[in-house]
């Protein structure tokens, strides 16, 4: 049995797309950088602490598989986690405006025994963003509970001038990789 160990309902759909069936397990990791933590580190730790978190939880299941992820965007090593308000988005997006930066998703994949790691760095382009355009976009309320107060999959998406990776990886699974864990643990064809 495969569980995905996450509260993301952008994570839940992602993984369905590719016809994985599975549960949810609800874990709450803390989503702190340490200091001097570089930021690939950050993401996969946290990311690795959910899938254990989750381990926690159905270890008496045989055959149990979790998948834990995250997913932040970076700019000049600084990691935007989510926006506290909707002065904290307008931040970002005007920070991020007319600039290329990083999102890296980390994917883990844990069974009794075996633990897989998976790593997609997507670099996106934004277009330069007017003051009306940010103020636009996060007063529609997409931008909140959002790494870099933006959803590519919504109406960011017409901020994005350029992407070189993964289109799913930057919403928060990326499902070439995520696949690929999967495979490699004889978890699906």
């Amino acid at each position: 049995m495969i569980f995905l160990a996450s509260q993301s309902p952008r994570r839940r759909e992602l993984l369905s797309r590719i016809g994985v069936s599975f549960d949810i397990l609800n874990v709450d990791v803390p989503e702190q950088r340490l200091p001097g933590e570089p930021a690939l580190d950050y993401v996969s730790r946290v990311a690795r602490e959910k899938a254990d978190a989750g381990l926690l939880l159905v270890a008496e299941r045989p055959r149990a598989w979790v998948i834990g992820a995250d997913t932040e965007v970076v700019l000049d090593d600084v990691v935007f986690g989510k926006p506290a308000d909707a002065a904290d988005a307008a931040q970002m997006l005007r920070r991020l405006s007319g600039r290329a930066h990083q999102v890296i998703s980390v994917v883990w994949l844990l069974g009794a025994g075996h633990e897989a790691r998976a790593v997609c760095d997507t670099t996106v382009q934004f277009a330069s963003l007017s003051s009306a355009q940010i103020a636009d976009y996060v007063a529609t309320g997409e931008c909140f509970g959002k790494a870099g107060g933006y959803a590519i999959q919504g109406r960011a998406a017409a901020f994005v001038s350029h992407l070189s990776g993964s289109h799913s990886g930057v919403m928060g699974l990326p499902l070439y990789e995520t696949a690929q864990l999967l495979r490699g643990a004889g978890c699906s064809r």
